[in-house]
Order: structure tokens, then sequence, then C-alpha cells
């Protein structure tokens, strides 16, 4: 019977007991501010990571996982006794995570073809952000446990991924403003008049799909898209950052209208604050 390890990279917000309880391995990004470099989910806190975001003139950046990190766990994976490995990545078109597990994979086994009889790996482009493909490595997971094969699972977190939706609103527009997401003078306006934008990502690319003027407004129109698009049953995460105010109001709005509560209610990271801001909210589903 073969042994399977999932992983995936710190942006998919995985909440560490998650983690934990069905053994998903997670390797960091880095985030880059003025002079300093940390391990995403490591080396700072997301509370210490969003004061910086408040008040940084110029947003930080993050790097992919770097190559040597990759080919260092599939040594380790293969040490440990597994026989396939399933990597699903970031985004590749909003960062080299992707490629860079890529290039691992092809440096591994030119090193070692010997090794690639009984031992496989099994890269996912996740074409997404945060829990829009941390959901479905959850689930994989769990499969994992239920004694699944490995194509049984990549089966799965394809298909998942194939009808993944994230929904992000962020309550500021500061972070987005510089980030690019929104144009400086959409964010302006969108400030003056209280309008906050639902983006989403399609194909890997970022998409306003509507505006609402107001918090509350903006709440209860991203809880009704999620109610009027998500497939019945199925696995969904809030997220949020700094503002538990809006929290409480989005808790309660999915509580009166969801026909079961979220698999995870999880803090931003900081790779998806760096966009979206500390000061949001979203729902990640499928549909």
């Amino acid at each position: 019977m073969s042994k399977i390890k999932i992983v995936t990279d710190s942006t998919a917000d995985i909440p560490k007991d998650l983690c934990e309880k069905w053994n998903i391995s997670v390797l960091p990004l880095t985030i880059i501010h003025e002079e300093n470099e940390y391990r995403d989910g490591i080396d700072i806190s997301k509370q210490d990571f969003y004061e910086i975001l408040e008040t940084a003139k110029k947003l930080p950046a993050s790097s992919q996982v770097a190559v040597n990190m990759y080919t260092e766990f599939f040594h380790q994976c293969r040490d440990e006794g597994y026989n396939d490995l399933i990597q699903v990545t970031l985004n590749s078109k909003g960062s080299g995570t992707y490629q860079a597990a890529e290039l691992a994979k092809t440096m591994f086994f030119e090193s070692h073809p010997e090794m690639s009889k009984d031992f496989h790996i099994h890269i996912i482009d996740s074409k997404t952000y945060s829990m829009a493909y941390g959901i479905p490595v959850i689930e994989g997971a769990e499969m994992i446990k239920r004694g699944a094969t490995v194509q049984e699972v990549i089966n799965h977190i394809t298909e998942w991924l194939n009808h993944t939706r994230p929904v992000f609103i962020p309550l500021k527009l500061n972070c987005v403003k510089k980030s690019g997401r929104i144009s400086p003078a959409a964010a302006f306006v969108g400030d003056a008049i209280g309008l906050k934008p639902l983006i989403t990502f399609e194909d890997g690319e970022a998409k306003i799909i509507g505006k609402a003027r107001g918090e509350q407004k903006a709440i209860s129109t991203l809880v009704e898209l999620c109610k009027r698009e998500r497939k019945p049953g199925t696995n969904y995460a809030i997220v949020y950052g700094n503002n538990t105010r809006a929290l409480n109001h989005l808790k309660e709005a999915c509580a009166q209208i969801m026909d079961k509560p979220p698999i995870a209610e999880y803090q931003v990271g900081c790779v998806i604050a760096i966009n979206t801001g500390p000061d949001m909210i979203g729902i990640l589903y499928r549909t």
C-alpha cells in the first residue's frame, strides 16, 4: 500500500491545529520588509505583521518557497518512507512557488534517478489563494487517513480547484491601492463614499465581481453570493484580519442562512494581507 504525504505552502493559510490533526506539512514563503526577512507563519505573528502593514509607506513583499527548501523536503519524505508526495502550491500567476517546486522535482530526480521507481512527486498549481486551496488540501489529507489512493486524492483536489471561489472584501482600501488590485482613483472614490469591492480570482487573475456601500451591506452581499453559488453541503471557510466586529457580523450572517458551519474560521496570513490589508473579511467555498 502506498504511503502518501500531502504538503502545501504557507499562503494556503491552513490553521496550525488542522495541519497537526491531518499531518499536513507547510513550507513557508518569505516576507521581506525593509531590511528584514521573515518566514511566513514562523518568524512573525499575524498581529505584528498587521501593524507593519498599517504604517508601512511601501508594502512588504513576498518571496517564493526556495528550490533548496523543496529538495530538502523531498529527501526528508523519501527517508521517512513515503511513496507519493502531493504538493499543492500557490497560484503560479502570482508567485514563482509552483515553478520552484517543478524545478526542485527535476533536480531531485536528476540527482537520484533510482528513486523514481518507488517515489513519486505530484505537483498541483492551485491557481488561487488562501483556504481556497487550503480546504481541498485538508480534505485530501482526510482521504489519505481513510485509505484513499493517491489518484483519488489528486482527482478530488483538482476537481475542487476547478470550482473554487475565494471572495475577499477589503474594508479599507489603502493596501489594495498600493498593491495595484484597484486603481488609486477607484480606491479614493471607494473610500470617499464607502464602497467595498468584492474581489475574487478567476484563472489566477484578480477580478472585482461586485461592490456594496457600507460594511453591513457588503457582508450581506458576500453571504448571499456564497449561498447562491456554493455547492450545497460542501465545506467553506471564513477569513478575517484584525476587525473582530466585522467577523462577528459575518459569522451571524452565515449562521442564519448557511446549511452548515465553516470548516475553519481563521485570520488571513501575511501574503494575502499584503494585498487586501488586515482590515478585511472573506468567504472561500466551491461552486
